[in-house]
């Protein structure tokens, strides 16, 4: 077994013990994996938590609430497609379509092939008279029901049902009806589990069935530093570099001392050949870490290994 796989089951572990805490992974449990929290300074704004309250707002029908949490999610991670998402579908509980439609429209450019994005966004403009937009929507679900084998494709059935409800919805134009996105969220305490399954699965080098489960805990805790960081490193050994690192980013952008997202986005930047950059994310880990810090050891260890070393000042 690896030094790395050794310090997964380590973060794995460390998540066990949460599941019973709110907000969830409040003591962390995932980043870099060292066993202890990857987060090591307290956040002034935690968007994960009014994800969370925006999610209990909008199962309990108050769509004013939970645009107002959203809002903010959505204000200090504007990239967040599942927050935009959700903000759209807010908007549209309290009938407010035009705020919808940008809403969702962010959503769709953040993340284009979210299917429940693209079928509301398309409802959206029919019912606006956005006729040619909500085409536009259509046919990006029908390229996607058109890729999907209904045998083994998991949204053969939720691509089928969105294509007929945007369909319906450009056949009745302004005056067809608009029902509340059913959206089913888990709560926030479900995710801890998926989390530490997806973990186990990178364990296994399974990383796409990893980020499957990343995904389900990233829909029910919202954007905790310590699931973007795993969606960055199962993209990243997928070779996915640009998308690892927008969830690398993401991660700092919540947490800008996250031992994990430092170590992992530095090896990223390794790999890129970036070696300034990578040194410059080791810095910061020593600079936090001090005596004894694993993610920082691994980076200096991967650096040194790639045999990149620091030139003598030439004589003057």
């Amino acid at each position: 077994m690896t030094q790395r796989t050794n310090r997964v089951l380590l973060a794995s572990t460390a998540a066990l013990g949460l599941l019973m805490l709110t907000p969830v992974f409040a003591a962390g449990g995932g980043g870099g994996g060292g066993g202890g929290s990857p987060s090591t300074s307290a956040k002034a704004y935690d968007p994960a938590m009014d994800y969370q309250k925006g999610t209990t707002a909008y199962r309990a029908g108050d769509y004013k609430a939970a645009v107002n949490h959203f809002k903010k999610v959505v204000g200090a991670l504007p990239k967040d497609a599942a927050a935009q998402y959700l903000l759209g579908a807010s908007y549209m509980g309290m009938g407010d379509n035009k705020k919808a439609a940008k809403s969702l429209g962010l959503a769709v450019k953040y993340n284009g092939k979210m299917i429940e994005a693209l079928r509301d966004l398309g409802i959206v403009q029919a019912k606006l008279g956005q006729t040619a937009k909500a085409g536009e929507q259509l046919s990006a679900l029908k390229m996607q029901k058109g890729t999907c084998d209904t045998a083994k494709c998991a949204d053969a059935a939720k691509l089928a049902d969105a294509v007929a409800k945007v369909e319906a919805a450009i056949s009745g134009g302004k005056q067809a009806s608009i029902a509340v996105p059913d959206i089913q969220i888990a709560e926030a305490k479900a995710a801890d589990e998926t989390y530490v399954t997806a973990v186990s699965l990178i364990n296994e080098k399974r990383y796409e069935d990893a980020i499957t489960f990343l995904n389900e805990a990233r829909w029910a805790a919202g954007p905790h530093p310590d699931i973007l960081t795993y969606l960055g490193f199962a993209n990243r050994k997928l070779e996915r570099f640009d998308i690892a690192e927008g969830y690398y980013q993401a991660a700092l952008q919540v947490s800008p001392k996250h031992r994990g997202a430092l170590e992992y986005y530095g090896e990223l930047k390794l790999e890129r050949g970036d070696v300034s950059g990578a040194k410059s994310h080791l810095a910061k880990l020593e600079a936090i870490c001090g005596f004894g810090c694993n993610e920082a050891d691994e980076l200096r260890r991967l650096i040194t290994k790639a045999g990149i070393t620091e030139k003598a000042p030439s004589a003057s």
